[in-house]
């Protein structure tokens, strides 16, 4: 491209994608989502250059806008969304990357500024020139933690200090790729894989392979303790994507239905047993009574902060409240299609008691018949994975 006379090289697509990613992040979308969609015609160096920025700059970004603040004299929330994403994008390859050409990484920035809001090119270009990798005393703990402070504070309140920062700690790290593999089953041809601590969990080593699902070894920990047995009636009632039903059906269970409240996810199960889309807080429609019902309710996700790390910077905490109606409904609901002496599980990959301990204990207290038999914490920086909570429920009529 000939511009004023001089060659500029265009944007390259590893950074293009990632520019456009963390604009539709900030305007509610997913990163996940988004780098599924606009990186699949990409080649896999592009592809992987583009997941390592968006979710970099998404991890770190209160370390980022404190290096903006730095170099800028501005706060990042004081600067148009075009600037604030150039520049974190750029501080993250200068300085949280290896092998990654500074002018490159400059030069796409300012191109990218150059689209959106051409007068600001300068700026970022005299900003990104101050930037090194000189040690940075951070302001606190919630910037060298790249975690909001109100949600350090609940963290430190619930699990203790030292907890809290291991897991704010964890959160900044990629997550490993799980697989599972049930028992008597063949590992996938050409798969290198490491055993874990948890029967038919296994971390992938290698590239995945077309076919093959990812699933935590957290969520992989819960449902054993369901204590699924040869003929017992399953119900699943928040199932996609399916992996946790998957896993339930290595038991020979008498029967296994597989719920939703999406008619589009709900397909992502593969059709090995009934699925049905329906809204698990509405009166249910079957006419039997299930011996186990497991509940992977809908929530804030704040243990999957590794993966999804926009969670931290989208929740505030007088939202942390708003699933509690749900996730009750949904557990009442399911009271009513258990079998006497039957069991439920309840579990969700939050870290906050508003979607966890404060449901049971309400449900418990709503309903006599109804009691807790255990219940288990996975928490990142002392488990490996996401965080969960799990509660077994079990009926004694």
């Amino acid at each position: 491209m000939l511009v004023t006379g001089n060659w500029m090289r265009p944007i390259s697509p590893s950074r293009s994608v990632a520019f456009q990613i963390l604009e539709e992040v900030s305007a509610g979308r997913y990163a996940s989502d988004s780098l599924r969609e606009k990186t699949a015609a990409l080649d896999s160096r592009d592809s992987g250059l583009a997941s390592q920025i968006v979710f970099g700059c998404l991890r770190f970004q209160a370390q980022l806008d404190w290096l903006i603040f730095l170099c800028a004299g501005k706060r990042a929330s004081e600067l148009d969304l075009p600037v604030r994403i150039a520049l974190r994008t750029a501080i993250f390859q200068l300085r949280y990357l290896e092998r990654i050409p500074a002018h490159a990484a400059v030069h796409d920035s300012v191109e990218f500024v150059k689209t959106k809001k051409r007068a600001a090119a300068g700026l970022v270009n005299a900003v990104l020139r101050k930037v090194n990798r000189a040690p940075v005393s951070w302001p606190d703990e919630a910037t060298a933690l790249s975690v909001p402070e109100w949600l350090l504070r609940r963290w430190r309140a619930h699990f203790g200090s030292e907890q809290a920062t291991s897991i704010a700690r964890a959160m900044l790290t990629e997550p490993l790729p799980y697989i599972r593999v049930a028992a008597g089953a063949a590992m996938p041809r050409g798969v290198q894989t490491e055993a874990t601590g948890i029967p038919g969990a296994y971390r992938l080593l290698s590239p995945l392979q077309p076919g093959m699902r990812l699933q935590d070894i957290s969520s992989q920990a819960i449902l054993p303790l369901l204590d699924l047995l040869h003929g017992h009636s399953y119900l699943d009632l928040c199932a996609a994507p399916g992996n946790k039903t998957l896993q339930a059906l290595e038991t020979p269970l008498r029967l296994a239905v597989a719920c939703d409240i999406s008619e589009k996810r709900i397909r992502d199960i593969p059709p090995l047993c009934p699925r049905v889309a329906l809204d698990a807080a509405a009166p249910l429609p079957f006419n039997i009574k299930f011996d186990r019902i497991f509940i992977d309710a809908p929530c804030s996700g704040t243990g999957t902060l590794a993966r999804n790390p926009e969670i931290k910077w989208r929740l505030t905490e007088p939202e942390l409240g708003r699933f509690r109606d749900k996730q009750m409904a949904i557990l009442n609901r399911a009271l009513e299609v258990l079998a006497p002496g039957g069991k439920i599980l309840y579990a969700t990959c939050s870290l906050e008691p508003e979607e966890n301990e404060q449901v049971v204990s309400r449900v418990l207290e709503q309903n006599e018949p109804l009691t807790q038999q255990s219940e288990m914490w996975r928490l990142p920086g002392r488990d490996e994975g996401d965080g969960f909570y799990a509660a077994l429920l079990s009926h004694t009529r």
